[in-house]
């Protein structure tokens, strides 16, 4: 099922019924970093605010939202709105239940007096304990095919032979929650300024959702959680206020289920 809704998501998110959402995968607009079509004026604090409180509401016992942002730096130093999103959602009743990393392969303009950025911060919000997580396990050990050895110190300061003692390591364990993909081209290719991988979308929702659920996406932009939704067989509920990023949304999404149903 997809349910595409073009306005507000302040006022579309209204008509989403209680505890209906399994999943959220969502960057919503941060710091004015990009113009989205002249819209910076009708994002702010009131908005995110907002929108985590009724998240809260639309999402299902065990659902998770997961939340991706980063920071701008103004007059010297970064705005710290990621980790104000954070607190604000716990404050609505979320388990900030994992802090995770994209670790992009581009950073931002050159900048002389710090380290550059190349990353976002991706908040695992949950509504209580998750009842998914479906572990991605493709990190190749390096120590592959060995025996486990050695010892780890207990919190009386005892020591013990490690978890799993003699037990052969396996070929794959499962990711750290660094992740790292490399971005896309944005505006070259979908015409949005500021897209995510639809693959670090469909990891997200492999991860906390199974075949059948209900993913959101209420800041939609060019469709990529749809895409990834069509992809990994989950329904999809998108939200976009921008008139032609909704279009661009649906095309791609569309194009995504008739390519799913030639395979």
């Amino acid at each position: 099922m997809i349910n595409l809704m073009q306005g507000d998501c302040l006022e579309r998110m209204k008509e989403i019924p209680d505890g209906s959402v399994d999943l959220t995968v969502t960057s919503p607009p941060y710091d004015n970093l990009r113009t989205y079509n002249g819209n910076n004026s009708l994002w702010g604090e009131h908005v995110w605010k907002a929108v985590l409180k009724d998240l809260y509401r639309i999402t299902a016992n065990g659902g998770v939202v997961v939340w991706v942002v980063g920071d701008a730096t103004i007059k010297g130093s970064e705005t710290g709105t990621s980790f104000k999103q954070a607190l604000w959602a716990m404050e609505c009743g979320f388990n900030l239940h994992d802090t995770m990393i994209w670790h992009k392969d581009a950073i931002a303009f050159p900048d002389k007096s710090r380290y550059q950025a190349c990353f976002e911060f991706m908040f695992v919000l949950s509504k209580g304990k998750p009842i998914n997580f479906n572990q991605i396990k493709d990190r190749l050990n390096k120590s592959y095919g060995r025996k486990v050895t050695g010892t780890e110190r207990q919190a009386n300061g005892a020591m013990k032979k490690a978890c799993c003692y003699g037990a052969k390591i396996k070929k794959f364990s499962s990711r750290w929650n660094v992740w790292q993909i490399p971005t896309e081209k944005g505006n070259c290719i979908t015409g949005h300024p500021a897209t995510f991988p639809v693959s670090l979308a469909s990891d997200h929702i492999i991860s906390w959702s199974n075949e059948g659920d209900t993913v959101l996406d209420p800041f939609m932009g060019s469709g990529t959680t749809g895409v990834a939704c069509v992809n990994t067989k989950r329904s999809f509920i998108g939200i976009e206020l921008d008139k032609n990023y909704f279009e661009i949304a649906e095309n791609r999404i569309s194009e995504a289920g008739v390519e799913s149903d030639d395979k």
